[in-house]
């Protein structure tokens, strides 16, 4: 600055003049370097480093590079020039240096919220984030900087030292309790979330009262962001999850089998013994050969012990037409390809009823894919509603117009078909 004086001076400037056009040249030169340093950091450093981190085998370089960390930085070679060159300007020194810090602050908050944006991108990349998610801890961290960065601005801008705003904050903190009550209670169940490994990302839950049936794609402070099976979105509070109750089937998708329970009702004046015809057609299933074959000999061994007349299907031990077909179910099953043979397969009776006797096929398919499994299960009882008359069987259903049309008809054999046409 002095120099640019002097120089001026020479030149027959009167005082005024020179401070004048001094400062001027000075805030042209002190701009041109700022400029020239931002360039330089911008435009050549970060190509040159830009390569480097594009080549080498290490993808979080990437990341970083990515959310902006070195572009934010190169904003602080400016920031600091203007701060150094406040002494120059005596009389403005205490303004120029105040906006500089003030600057600074900004800026430093904007590269630690950059490089938490990178550390949750690098922390996705690797298979615990689906356990472990840390967003809702660093957007509590972001709203901690936050603060803290609005109090260093505050108290530059008043001079005062933030450790007496920071005492002041004990009088609102009942407000903050109220504007934040969402975020602590996120913070809250997030940390339960986590620690009891209730929900992750990748999950499939089910909230009725909610409408949230779907998979989980985000889990955030505040809420959890579920993609319906209709692709619509539910946003669901975090602590919703911690004080009202949900179904999550990630136990089913780690099993690695989906669950069949799904009776066929069997109408019971159709259940009998099996006649000697009946057990010779069984014994040309493949899946009841043995079976039929081994049981008759129990049978015939039980029956001959005991002197039982069987002359009386009553009297002694005799297979009926729904145990066999229990049983073909049953060995079908566990032949199928789709069903999953480790989990529980069961073919049960339950209590009769008006719609006749339950038969309950509970299994577990081998691929918890929604539309194999509704295909499998579709196919299994397709199958099973077409074999069972071949066991002299008929499953139940509640009487519809053909019915009714066909009984009216055997009443009555000589009354015309409907829509018939008389004949002359």
């Amino acid at each position: 600055m002095d120099f640019i004086r002097n120089e001026l001076e020479n030149y027959g400037l009167s005082g005024t003049t020179v401070t004048y056009l001094a400062s001027i040249i000075m805030i042209l030169f002190i701009a041109a370097v700022c400029i020239l340093f931002n360039f330089i950091t911008k435009k050549v450093i970060l190509k040159i480093i830009t390569p480097m981190i594009m080549k080498n085998k290490y993808t979080w370089d990437n990341i970083v590079l990515e959310k902006k960390v070195f572009h934010k930085l190169s904003h602080l070679v400016p920031a600091i020039i203007v701060y150094s060159s406040g002494e120059t300007f005596p009389k403005y020194q205490y303004w120029i240096e105040k906006s500089a810090v003030i600057y600074i602050t900004i800026i430093i908050i904007s590269i630690i919220n950059a490089s938490l944006n990178a550390l949750d991108a690098i922390y996705h990349t690797y298979p615990i984030s689906k356990v472990r998610p840390i967003k809702g801890y660093i957007q509590v961290v972001k709203i901690v900087l936050y603060i803290i960065g609005g109090i260093s601005v505050i108290s530059s801008l008043i001079g005062q030292n933030p450790l007496i705003l920071i005492s002041g904050l004990g009088a609102l903190s009942a407000v903050f309790m109220l504007i934040f009550k969402d975020s602590i209670l996120g913070l809250v169940a997030g940390v339960q979330l986590s620690s009891n490994d209730m929900v992750r990302v990748g999950d499939w839950i089910e909230m009725p009262k909610y409408h949230a049936d779907g998979d989980v794609i985000e889990i955030t402070l505040n809420t959890v962001k579920v993609m319906n099976f209709d692709k619509t979105i539910t946003m669901l509070p975090s602590y919703a999850l911690i004080s009202d109750s949900f179904k999550n089937w990630r136990g089913m998708q780690t099993a690695g089998g989906r669950r069949i329970k799904r009776s066929l009702y069997i109408d019971t004046t159709s259940i009998q013994f099996c006649t000697p015809e009946m057990i010779e057609a069984f014994k040309k299933i493949h899946f009841l050969k043995d079976y039929v074959t081994t049981r008759m000999e129990e049978i015939e061994q039980y029956n001959n012990e005991h002197q039982i007349d069987t002359s009386s299907k009553v009297n002694g031990r005799q297979l009926t037409n729904i145990g066999v077909f229990r049983i073909y179910v049953q060995q079908y099953l566990k032949h199928h390809p789709k069903i999953h043979q480790q989990l529980t397969l069961l073919v049960r009776q339950l209590a009769p009823g008006d719609s006749g006797l339950p038969l309950e096929i509970y299994a577990f398919t081998n691929d918890t894919t929604w539309a194999i499994y509704e295909s499998v299960q579709a196919d299994i009882f397709d199958h099973i509603f077409a074999v069972a008359p071949e066991f002299g069987l008929r499953t139940f259903q509640s009487p519809t117009g053909h019915d009714i049309s066909s009984m009216l008809q055997q009443d009555d054999p000589e009354q015309e078909q409907p829509n018939q046409v008389a004949s002359p």
